[in-house]
């Protein structure tokens, strides 16, 4: 854990606005879009970072009590996800084949369990907003060779990030880089 490292934050001239080009992804190819989504994911995480952040102090703001809970359980379901993913393989095998339905049930069950305990309106827009906004960009946004060589490093090991750890943990790690 000593050697994760942070990757810098990218310009937003790099990320948003100028230089950054957008394109729809193929749907019809869905391992070319998973590894866009994921190399992406890796080299703007600094970037989703501050912009999840920005979107959780503003919700905060307004509803700290309740964007409490709303982490605590998104934290107890995900571990409790990576918990049984290590230890039944049944689990594992699903998480590793589909990724996109594995990220919606956690946010499916958090949703329920939030639902029951009344903070559904806090996990929506605090929560869930902005994974969704993140997801859609890492889609649409298009990678540069400077993108493509950060990921390269971060593949082979070269560097530790902790998007690259959440990724281990969802089970993307053999993904990543390609």
């Amino acid at each position: 854990m000593a050697d994760v490292q942070p990757p810098p934050l990218r310009a937003m001239d790099d990320f948003l606005l100028g230089s950054a080009r957008f394109s729809a992804p193929d749907v019809r190819n869905l391992e070319r879009w998973n590894n866009r989504i994921i190399n992406n994911l890796l080299y703007y995480q600094s970037n989703y970072f501050a912009s999840a952040t920005v979107f959780l102090v503003i919700v905060g703001y307004m509803r700290p009590l309740q964007l409490l809970l709303g982490a605590l359980v998104v934290t107890l379901v995900f571990l409790g996800f990576v918990w049984a993913a290590e230890n039944q393989a049944a689990v594992r095998r699903f998480r590793r084949t589909h990724p996109s339905l594995s990220l919606s049930a956690i946010l499916g069950v958090t949703y329920l369990l939030l639902s029951v305990l009344g903070g559904v309106a806090v996990f929506l827009f605090g929560i869930a907003f902005p994974i969704l906004l993140i997801l859609v960009h890492a889609s649409v946004r298009l990678r540069s060779l400077k993108n493509k060589l950060e990921n390269k490093l971060e593949s082979i090991g070269l560097k530790r990030t902790p998007m690259g750890l959440l990724l281990e943990a969802l089970g993307q790690e053999q993904e990543a880089g390609s």
